[in-house]
């Protein structure tokens, strides 16, 4: 890297520096199941052929329209391990550089675009079959790709197992030593991850491992996302938090999955998460673009 590119400051750590309220957008998967995915498909594949890609991109470009400052990539589920569940794991570089470029052609001015790394699905060794070593090569080459892509900050996601995320904060930065990376882990109705991992216990874990931002998403809905977020910023009170709770716990109606948050609910609870220390804020599971248009309002942001 030349000393003037390495001069340019990284796009996400300026929007940290400005210490107001950042607005990261929401949901992939629903939203394309909504577009036709099909149940039990991988979201992922779509990125391969021209159709899917279309309809990720505007998935992309409806949030950036509803103000959503930062895009994540479709590539929750894209390495290895969950990969191989769909037949696709021979296309791990093409999925993750692909989906970074397409967030990036979708985004505007100012924007920061992350590499979505979701957890494997398996049991880490000795619980389960993984070794953290294989853990950690599978996210180097998954950060490795999304890196060639463009993205400017690797952001793992929905974590229940701190070791998992130790693996991919590992790999994220064997991968992209040049960039951030920030880690969020979803907490349940009891205020544990299904793993038992209580939130004090997750950022101080995460604050050693130097994480850039670190938080809570998924989950049961905004109401725990909120008291995770309470519990971290009193363990750890300098390290910035994200909060992107799902649109509640949803209920099907007619065979369909209804989420009960509304917009409204939603814009109401990211000033509740702002005052309880979350620098990024969003929606997971159950949100749209109104969702983040909402938050986007309520955090002083506007739609582009």
């Amino acid at each position: 890297m030349s000393a003037a590119l390495s001069a340019v400051p990284n796009p996400f750590l300026a929007l940290l520096a400005h210490r107001t309220p950042i607005v990261a957008d929401g949901p992939m998967g629903t939203r394309l199941a909504e577009l036709g995915l099909p149940a039990g498909d991988a979201p992922e594949r779509w990125v391969l052929e021209p159709a899917g890609q279309a309809a990720v991109r505007s998935v992309h470009r409806a949030y950036r329209e509803a103000g959503a400052q930062i895009l994540l990539t479709n590539t929750f589920g894209a390495n290895p391990t969950r990969l191989a569940l769909h037949s696709l794991a021979g296309h791990l570089d093409e999925i993750n550089r692909t989906g970074a470029q397409l967030a990036r052609r979708e985004s505007g001015s100012g924007m920061v675009v992350a590499g979505s790394m979701g957890p494997t699905g398996e049991f880490l060794a000795p619980l389960g079959t993984l070794p953290f070593e294989k853990a950690v090569e599978g996210f180097t080459r998954q950060a490795a790709a999304l890196a060639a892509g463009g993205v400017d900050v690797l952001w793992i996601e929905t974590m229940t197992d701190l070791e998992e995320a130790r693996a991919a904060i590992e790999g994220a930065r064997q991968g992209a030593p040049g960039l951030p990376v920030v880690a969020t882990l979803a907490f349940g109705a009891g205020g544990a991850t299904l793993m038992g991992v209580r939130p004090a216990e997750a950022i101080a874990v995460l604050a050693d491992l130097g994480v850039s931002a670190a938080g809570a998403n998924c989950g049961t809905g905004s109401a725990e996302v909120e008291r995770a977020l309470a519990r971290m910023h009193a363990a750890v009170p300098a390290l910035p938090l994200i909060g992107k709770p799902n649109a509640g716990v949803p209920h099907l109606e007619h065979g369909v999955a209804v989420y009960p948050e509304t917009p409204a609910d939603l814009a109401a609870a990211a000033g509740r998460m702002s005052a309880a220390g979350a620098a990024v804020v969003g929606v997971c599971c159950g949100g749209s673009p109104a969702h983040v248009r909402a938050i986007a309002a309520a955090m002083g942001q506007r739609g582009r």
